[in-house]
């Protein structure tokens, strides 16, 4: 984008040289063919264009622009006796050349042109005309470093808001490192504590069971996963909080692990997949695999052991997760949307994509997020 516009400025920069070149060329041939006299020849009208539209390209050389355009001018000085105006030409280059810091090629080239202009004036208000021009050049060679010493304050401008944008930048960037180092703090001291307990409590009660020779519920076994499950989330989590890096494997990848744990918890749930299944962004894969899990918990928490499906559509443009529960019926009252379900909307939204969430008609609910694939 900065490149274009940098383009668009030199091309309007440099339309902008071209039309003022013209209208200095047209006004000194003007000038000369509104004054008394034969007016310019053939040979008159080339001095002037060609040391009028050397104009044009100002930027690219000024000293060697400014040389040719005095050069060509005094060479009609000298063969036409012009006004004054033949010196318009020669006074832009010296305000062009000041600008781009070449004082002394601009008072060299400012002094022989007056000298010549001197001598090859005819008439007996040589002098006058000469000192005029003198102060034309004078006013040229300081509007030129007023010119310069503005672009210089204006670049300046630029870099100390860019400095500042920077520092601004740096300073959020590291305000956010804080509080991911606080909050991975905090969860370390309170969760990993807590979940460390549960998982320990259920081992234990595993071991007792296994060591009478009785059978180990199913629910405490799913306690037991669930519990270790968690643990190792919760590590991944804090890792990105430290490192801001997501860790490998944290997507639609482990979805089997997370059916095989809602069925051990007592959940039917079935995985369907429809179309051909390709690697997904990371940030949809994750984004997929979190709807999925949050939604089985939900099922889990209000609908018990219902039959669950989840199904992933791979389609051209987007990746589509349904998940489908029978559970109570869509009568028995309102939903009132919790955090898990705003959270789906958030991560869906984050990344462009549409989430429906509802109950369905002959009972349970049902979610469904369509994610598109579209980089931008």
């Amino acid at each position: 984008m900065r490149g274009d516009q940098r383009d668009r400025h030199a091309w309007r920069t440099g339309l902008i040289d071209k039309g003022l070149a013209a209208v200095i060329g047209g006004a000194v041939l003007l000038a000369g063919f509104t004054t008394s006299g034969p007016g310019p020849g053939t040979a008159d009208v080339v001095l002037v264009m060609a040391g009028s539209l050397a104009l044009a390209v100002h930027r690219r050389a000024p000293v060697p622009v400014l040389v040719f355009t005095a050069a060509c001018m005094l060479g009609y000085v000298v063969h036409a006796n012009p006004g004054t105006s033949a010196a318009f030409p020669v006074v832009a280059g010296v305000h062009a050349v000041t600008r781009a810091g070449h004082r002394a090629a601009a008072v060299g080239v400012s002094v022989v042109f007056l000298v010549g202009f001197f001598f090859a004036s005819t008439s007996g208000d040589g002098f006058e005309r000469t000192l005029l021009l003198h102060g034309w050049f004078i006013c040229a060679g300081v509007t030129g470093l007023i010119d310069k010493n503005w672009q210089a304050y204006l670049r300046q401008t630029e870099e100390r808001a860019a400095e500042a944008e920077r520092t601004r930048e740096e300073a959020a960037l590291r305000r956010a490192g804080e509080e991911r180092l606080r909050i991975a703090r905090e969860l370390h001291d309170s969760l990993t504590h807590s979940i460390s307990i549960v998982k320990l409590q259920a081992g234990v009660a595993v071991h007792l069971a296994r060591k009478r020779g009785e059978e180990v519920p199913e629910a405490l076994l799913a306690i037991q996963e669930a519990s270790g499950e968690a643990m190792r989330e919760l590590r991944a989590t804090l890792d990105v909080l430290r490192t801001d890096v997501v860790p490998p494997g944290s997507g639609l990848d482990r979805l089997g692990e997370l059916v095989e744990r809602a069925c051990a918890a007592g959940l039917a749930a079935s995985v369907t997949v429809a179309g051909e299944e390709r690697q997904l962004p990371t940030d949809v894969d994750r984004a997929a695999y979190r709807i999925v899990q949050e939604a089985l918990t939900n099922v889990a928490r209000h609908a018990g052991r219902a039959k669950t499906s989840v199904q992933l559509t791979y389609a051209g443009d987007h990746f589509a997760v349904r998940i489908d529960d029978e559970g109570t019926d869509a009568t028995a009252g309102p939903t009132t949307p919790g955090t898990g379900l705003t959270g789906m909307r958030e991560r869906v939204a984050a990344l462009g994509g549409v989430l429906h969430a509802a109950p369905r008609p002959d009972g349970g609910f049902t979610v469904r997020a369509e994610l598109p694939l579209d980089a931008s």
